[in-house]
């Protein structure tokens, strides 16, 4: 990485430091950072946006997908992870919690910080040039930790993983097509790191590149940039561009969309209204926290009042088209490796959902695969049967480890 002078780092801080109270905490603490950084001369700012942005450009030459700095977690050390393992870069001194308070704070606006301030979180994007075309995008979160800030970037990948690799069936290419489906759910789900904001932008880019229509993406922050191809295609961060994943769902109805992507379906206001555009006979995608197929019917119908859960089980039985739900697994090259459990909404699915039977879905993933359905468990199996990754991997990544173990027994057949 290009070399950093901590002590320089400390030397350019000093002079905002000693203008800052020793008796300072809290919002009085962070509220007069704010004033300091606003008041500073432009060419503070950029040294100090310059520092941040040497830690971002060292993580894109080390191949690591996030980044921590800031906060008595990271005890002044700046941390990066890579291939799914967190570890320390190596540095002659450590930075001290109001140095990483200064520099995060200089990457605010002013309505970012009173947010962070009152909501104690704050979800953002950030880029740092590459070169005169080309940006790199992160997805960043910062937070409060024992009163002072910290903040986690994430890499967002700027190169599209093509349709192809994700080896899905034709008839679940078919169900996240506008081409073929002019209307419809569906859902992407994983926990955080699981990779599901990169299918999603495949799918997007998909259907930019083979259907005329408008696509509005809501999201929170928007990471990747579609470049219009045959499509329009919006881009709506919540914070910026609209309040909340709900108001911006239903605004994009008056847009005139054919595609409506809702970056997270995570209360059930905003549930309600995806399922209500999509009843309304508009394509949506969305993506939620869950591991399984069965898991995100359920995470829905949970989110619901008890006297509204037969209406929505009701709603979701007539729109959903498919779920994918995946995991990234250790590969045996050192890297990770996508495993998916796939469900598509046929009539048996539907009649399951309808009537309060979810327990029925996983056998009918079980013997899906001629329509392209297949549990988690089939997938891991597969990819260790293909010398992909390992048994114990296969294993430890299982939604049902019983089931798991009886398919890899089988191998002794």
């Amino acid at each position: 990485m290009a070399a950093l002078d901590l002590d320089k780092i400390s030397g350019l801080l000093k002079p905002i430091i000693q203008r800052i109270p020793q008796t300072a905490r809290g919002t009085d603490l962070h509220r007069r950072i704010g004033e300091l950084i606003e008041e500073s001369e432009i060419s503070f700012r950029v040294d100090l946006k310059e520092i941040l942005d040497t830690f971002l450009l060292n993580m894109i030459k080390i191949n690591a997908s996030d980044i921590d700095i800031g906060g008595a977690g990271c005890d002044g050390k700046v941390w990066y992870r890579i291939f799914g393992n967190k570890s320390p870069l190596k540095m002659d001194k450590k930075l001290a919690v109001l140095e990483t308070d200064i520099i995060l704070h200089n990457v605010l606006l002013s309505t970012q910080r009173d947010k962070l301030i009152e909501d104690k979180n704050l979800d953002f994007s950030y880029s740092v040039t590459l070169n005169k075309d080309l940006n790199q995008r992160f997805r960043a979160d910062m937070y409060f930790d024992l009163d002072h800030l910290g903040l986690n970037m994430r890499k967002i990948d700027n190169t599209i993983r093509p349709f192809k690799s994700l080896d899905v069936h034709a008839e679940v290419a078919k169900s996240v097509s506008l081409k073929y489906y002019k209307y419809g759910l569906t859902l992407v789900t994983g926990i955080t790191g699981s990779g599901k904001s990169s299918t999603l932008d495949t799918f997007i880019d998909a259907n930019n590149r083979t259907v005329d229509s408008h696509i509005v993406i809501i999201a929170s922050p928007v990471e990747l940039i579609h470049k219009p191809i045959r499509s329009v295609v919006r881009h709506r961060e919540v914070g910026t561009d609209v309040m909340s994943f709900k108001d911006g769902a239903i605004q994009a109805l008056r847009q005139d969309p054919d595609i409506i992507v809702i970056g997270e379906l995570r209360d059930p206001e905003t549930i309600m209204t995806a399922l209500e555009i999509t009843d309304s006979g508009h394509k949506t995608f969305g993506t939620l926290h869950t591991s399984s197929a069965m898991e995100s019917i359920e995470r829905i119908l949970g989110e619901m009042p008890s006297e509204e859960q037969n209406r929505v089980r009701a709603r979701l039985a007539d729109v959903l088209t498919c779920v994918i739900s995946q995991k990234l697994v250790p590969s045996l090259d050192g890297k990770r490796i996508l495993a998916k459990e796939v469900l598509l909404a046929n009539s048996s699915v539907r009649a399951a959902i309808r009537n309060n039977n979810v327990g029925e879905i996983y056998q009918m993933l079980m013997e899906g695969k001629e329509r392209g359905m297949n549990t988690m468990e089939q997938d891991l199996k597969r990819l260790y049967d293909e010398g992909k990754i390992s048994k114990e991997s296969a294993i430890n990544y299982a939604n049902n480890k019983t089931k798991m173990l009886q398919l890899m027994n089988e191998v002794n057949y």
